[in-house]
């Protein structure tokens, strides 16, 4: 595959106190060219975010990842690197999935203990790829919530049934920036 289909995530997006990571599988092209996770306008996510956590998409990026990271939320994604022509997930090879060093975040963030993936992709990935490099008392430790994705492209499922499922991360983290299991 040429060159120009590799795809790199960003850094981590977490604060001090991380306690709750939101993993989606790779940022998209539009994501990308914004330099801002979930950038296309019409995914979900911030608006989700918004609608949560007063952190929409009406906010500077900036501001909107001070926000999550006040609740103690973080951002990344399940893939560090992978070629993908294009942005949709089932554009991804295989072959070519690097993932992320999500035991190295855990291990040096200590109240890090829940993780929900966005989509079927994050999922996947996190379970070959993640999954098996956790050490076992991390692993238990972990609550992994699966989610439906937040991309365009996920139109088999009305946006209130998404709305409805992705309303599980108030039960993880509530408006004073602690977790519900403090």
């Amino acid at each position: 595959m040429a060159a120009d289909h590799r795809v790199s995530s960003f850094p981590p997006q977490v604060g001090p106190d991380c306690r709750l990571l939101l993993l989606g599988s790779v940022p998209s092209v539009r994501s990308l060219e914004l330099r801002q996770s979930y950038g296309h306008p019409h995914n979900l996510f911030w608006r989700f975010m918004g609608e949560m956590f007063d952190a929409g998409p009406d906010l500077p990026y900036a501001e909107r990842i001070g926000r999550l990271h006040t609740l103690g939320i973080g951002i990344w994604d399940v893939l560090r690197d992978c070629e993908r022509p294009g942005s949709l997930d089932a554009s991804i090879v295989r072959a070519s999935e690097v993932p992320n060093d999500i035991a190295g975040l855990l291990r040096v963030q200590p109240r890090l203990r829940t993780i929900a993936l966005n989509g079927g992709k994050a999922q996947e990935a996190f379970r070959r790829l993640v999954r098996p490099t956790l050490p076992a008392e991390l692993a238990r430790a972990l609550t992994v919530l699966a989610l439906p994705s937040t991309s365009p492209a996920n139109a088999s499922m009305p946006v209130a049934l998404k709305r409805e499922r992705w309303r599980v991360l108030l039960d993880h983290v509530d408006p004073a920036g602690r977790t519900a299991a403090e």
